[in-house]
């Protein structure tokens, strides 16, 4: 899900095969196909009779969703702002200013 909604995987690009996941991932092909199948379930991935699996117009993450998503790389960001002193009001300050920026100057 991180690689579609961070644009890595567009939509409608090939999705990789079962083969290829369960190589990459070192995991069973039964495993990776599993996985494949519950993508596809909720919405995440289409399949195209002789075209493949592909991606599809993500949809509208659930609350559960976007704080799994968010987890670890928000354990990431606090365990760093930690390591280099600064307060909770700093990092806020921080987040506030780059989120303003990517959202073309609107807070």
């Amino acid at each position: 899900m991180r690689a579609i909604l961070s644009g890595e995987l567009p939509i409608g690009s090939p999705f990789p095969s079962v083969r290829a996941i369960a190589a990459d991932l070192q995991v069973h092909p039964n495993t990776a196909m599993k996985v494949t199948q519950r993508l596809i379930a909720e919405g995440w991935l289409v399949s195209r009779p002789g075209i493949g699996t592909l991606v599809a117009t993500p949809p509208e993450a659930r609350q559960s969703d976007r704080a799994r998503l968010l987890d670890l790389d928000v354990e990431k960001l606090a365990v760093e702002a930690l390591r280099v002193g600064l307060t909770l009001e700093e990092l806020v300050a921080a987040i506030r200013e780059r989120w303003a920026e990517l959202k073309g100057g609107q807070a």
